[in-house]
Formats: C-alpha cells, structure tokens, sequence
C-alpha cells in the first residue's frame, strides 16, 4: 500500500518500454553516511526520467516514466526489472499505488481520449469505469490489502467526488453537503478519509464508513480542515484552522479532534501527513524563518527531527510502523538530499552521481526499503531510486 505520504493533497503529476532497463546499484560507502543501505537507480522505460509513487511490504514498486517515445506509462518494478503496465488503450498512464498482493491501481487514457482509473492485477489492466459524464473522468489512487479501491470521478454536473471501487462496483461517497469531495487515504477495514465542501462553502476533513459520510469538523475556527492519513485502528491525523486563524496538524479518535500544536518558535502552521499503527503522527512546522522542520508526534509530545548539517529545512514524507521516517533536507553545503530518521538520528540517504547531487524519499515499507528520486545525470534527469540492505 502507499507509505505515507502527503500525496493525496499533492498535485499528481509525472512523467513514464524499453526492452532492457540498465539497473545502477551504487553501495552506500560511496555517498554520505547512508544507514548500511545502498541506492540503486530503478531505470526508465526508455525515456528520460521516471518517478515512484507506492511500494508494498515485499519491496515491488509503482509509478510512471516516460517512454523511448516520449509517453509517459506506469510501471511495476520488483527483482532488478521494470515492467511497463501499458495503457487502456490510449497513449498514457500512471500508477498511484500497489497493495501487499501485487495489485495496482493508477489512471489511464482510453482509445477514445477520456482519462480512466484502471487496476492492473496479473498481467492484464481493466477499466474502473467513471461516474456517468458526456466526458468519463476518473482516478484511482490508493488500494488496500483487500482490494478496495479509492479514488476520485467528476458526477454529471461537473463536480469532483470521492469514489470507491469494489468487486467491480463503484459508490459515489457524496460530500457534506457541498459540491465537492476528494479522498486521500484508505485503511484495511475500508475506511476512507480526506475532504469536502460543506453547504456553508466550508472545507471539512470527512471519515467514510459503511455508506455514511462524517464530518470531523475543525479545530474551533475558521473553516477549513482536511484530512491526510488514517491508520487500522481509525486514527485521523490532517491538519485544521484553529481559533487564532493558524492551522495546526490533528488527531482525530472516537469523535474528537485533539490540536496537535507546532514546533516552538513559529505557531502559525503545522501539517500531519501520515501516521502509523503505533499511533505515531509525522508531519511538518514552519520555523521562525518561514522554512520548514519536520516532526513526530508520539504521546502528547512533538518532536524537531532536526535537519541534514544542522540546516534549517527539512520536510517529512512518510513514516512505516517501526517508526522511521523518510524525507528531504538541505544538506550543509545547500544541496537537498533523502534523509532516513531512526531513534534520535537523521541520516543522509545520498544521491545518484551526477553533477547535481539531488534526491528526496517519499515512502518506506515496515521492512526499511525507501522510494524516491534522484538525479541521475548532469541534465538533471529525474530516476526513481530505491534505497535497501
């Protein structure tokens, strides 16, 4: 399944068959202290760059790179190959996440030019189909291990709402009274979270369960909240305005919101964008300079995960259920590197060589694989890495 990661609020945008896909492993001694974990280049199908998205608990990734032809495809990749998922019979596709039994789920174009969730399973990639529209829109974005997919289709009015797909069904999950919904996470026990208009024009965080949509209201002001991630024990983490007009990451338990606060120094905003099955909240807090520091929560306490040579900047993406978290930091010398956070420590993932040492790690499986990107040659070409023992 997804690793975390604050991609349901991202804009979601790649680039992604070539017959042989040169695989570059580089040990970790030759880049900055890394953990005991080597990077290894996944290729592209062809093109220039390519980009992960998910990886699952037996270290298969997904995602898109371009094409020797200049489409972008999704792509599955396990054991030292990358496999082109092809498309709905149009010219591309992507995919956003795979769960622990292979299966993958992602968007495509069909032959007649719409954009279609599809979920690929053994080979072979079926159409989702797409709410009633005289143009289908529709995407799918997130699976869990029982196969039931979220993802999002436009109604016949035009309007964005949440969906979820499952043994070849799809339900509308409606909003809170406005015109529009999106989701942004699923859990295994098929609850999904993410955000709605309300009829007041507001913006809610909502939880959906068993045909019902709730709304989780918001930290006492304004009117906006969304929520980011939900774990198997229905924990919601988000972020909400508050009172004093800030917004601050969240919790949400058995009907109660709890404010999470932000680092010292600047209260102004805070961001929670995963959380795990320890109840461990990760997130992000601006800093005084305007910058931000990443940060986990665990037990009424926030902690500064601090950043790469003792910067100002660091951003977290994911977190697993051991409690280690991936993101990205300025380095000392200003470069932006992966970092890997464990008991107390932040590590410096490295990067490809290249004359623009660049990566950033975006999800990280329970067994300590990370996923992300690095430039892969002086052009500045993006490549999905994978970083492991």
């Amino acid at each position: 399944m997804r690793t975390g990661l604050l991609a349901a609020l991202l804009a979601v945008a790649v680039a992604v068959l070539c017959m042989a896909v040169v695989l570059l492993v580089y040990p970790a001694s030759a880049r900055p202290a890394s953990a005991q974990l080597s990077i290894t280049d996944l290729g592209t199908l062809g093109g220039n760059s390519s980009r992960p998205f998910a990886l699952n608990s037996r270290g298969q990734v997904v995602g898109s790179s371009y094409t020797a032809s200049g489409e972008y495809h999704a792509f599955l990749w396990k054991k030292g190959k990358m496999t082109d998922l092809g498309t709905l019979g149009g010219l591309s596709s992507q995919a956003y996440d795979i769960n622990d039994r292979g299966q993958v789920v992602g968007q495509s174009r069909t032959a007649s030019g719409d954009f279609h969730a599809f979920l690929w399973e053994k080979g072979k990639m079926t159409d989702l189909g797409a709410l009633p529209r005289n143009y289908p829109f529709s995407a799918a974005t997130g699976i869990n291990n029982r196969g039931q997919v979220r993802g999002h289709s436009f109604t016949a009015s035009g309007d964005l709402h949440a969906v979820l797909w499952e043994k070849g069904k799809m339900t509308d999950l409606g909003t809170l009274g406005g015109l529009a919904s999106q989701s942004s996470a699923i859990n295994d026990r098929g609850q999904v979270v993410g955000y709605s208009d309300t009829a007041a024009g507001e913006n809610h965080a909502f939880l959906w369960e068993k045909g019902k949509i709730t709304d989780l209201g918001t930290l006492g002001g304004g009117g906006f909240s969304q929520a980011t991630g939900i774990n198997n024990r229905g924990q919601v983490v988000g972020n909400s305005d508050t009172a004093s007009v800030n917004s601050h990451a969240f919790l949400w338990e058995k009907g109660k919101m709890t404010d999470l606060g932000a680092l010292p120094g600047d209260v102004s905003h805070s961001v929670a964008v995963g959380i795990n099955r320890r109840g461990q909240v990760v997130g992000n807090s601006r800093t005084p300079s305007g910058s931000f520091r990443a940060f986990l929560w665990e037990k009424g306490k926030m902690t500064d995960l601090g950043a790469l040579g003792g910067g100002d900047y660091s951003l977290a993406y994911a977190i697993n259920d051991r409690g280690q978290v991936v993101g990205e930091s300025f380095t000392a010398s200003g470069e932006t590197h992966a970092f890997l956070w464990e008991k107390g420590k932040m590590t410096d993932l490295g990067a490809l060589p290249g004359d623009f040492p660049y990566s950033v790690a975006t999800g990280i499986n329970n067994r300590g694989q990370v996923i992300g990107q690095s430039a892969a040659s002086g052009n500045f070409d993006l490549h999905a890495v994978l970083w492991s023992k």
